[in-house]
């Protein structure tokens, strides 16, 4: 029987290829998941969803738009609504975890309000430190394997901020993509 890994707000099937690629089952849940990975989809809100049991881990990545640092100019003009709804839908990542109690688990943001509400991360990083050359700092919170750093040069600077306010297939979606090669790096070290 095959381990099941959860994606919670994975929409783009991005953090749990490599999973599906090694032969995991991996069930995807968001409501707006948008993927062909081989991963099941459950497009569900994740705060009215409960886990099946015998989940051997979770990656959870809660939507960044009102939690990351690089949008705090917006903040004060968006109000408290948008980080209530933001924080409900990373507090519903955690009841997940929590009643899943998996041999692993993550939670992924890039850097800004989490920390203010979960503490110190445990890893702080940019993708080029795990061979993609780009700069995004993120954050992971979680009982993990740190894996181990294959930097490159970052060539590609800071991408999400080069992207226009309309890209195909969504801004919001190409930024919330994790890189492949990060996304490895992470599978590599938590089987």
């Amino acid at each position: 029987m095959s381990k099941t890994i959860l994606d919670l707000c994975g929409g783009t099937g991005s953090w749990s290829r490599p999973y599906v690629e090694m032969g995991y089952d991996v069930i995807v849940v968001d409501p707006h998941a948008d993927c062909d990975t081989g991963a099941e989809i459950v497009r569900k809100d994740i705060r009215l969803w409960v886990p099946p049991k015998g989940i051997h881990g979770v990656l959870a990545a809660p939507p960044c738009t009102d939690l990351a640092a690089s949008g705090a100019r917006w903040w004060a003009q968006k109000g408290e609504d948008k980080l209530l709804e933001a924080l409900s839908i990373a507090d519903a990542c955690m009841r997940i975890i929590l009643l899943s109690n998996p041999e692993w688990w993550i939670l992924e943001n890039p850097i800004g309000r989490l920390a203010r509400f979960y503490g110190r991360p445990k890893l702080t990083f940019d993708p080029w430190e795990y061979g993609h050359p780009s700069i995004k700092k993120t954050c992971f919170w979680g009982d993990f394997t740190v894996p181990p750093k294959t930097p490159v040069e970052p060539v590609l600077g800071q991408v999400v901020w080069r992207m226009g306010m309309r890209v195909s297939g969504g801004r919001a979606k190409m930024r919330s993509m994790t890189p492949y090669e990060v996304a490895k790096a992470f599978a590599e070290a938590n089987t």
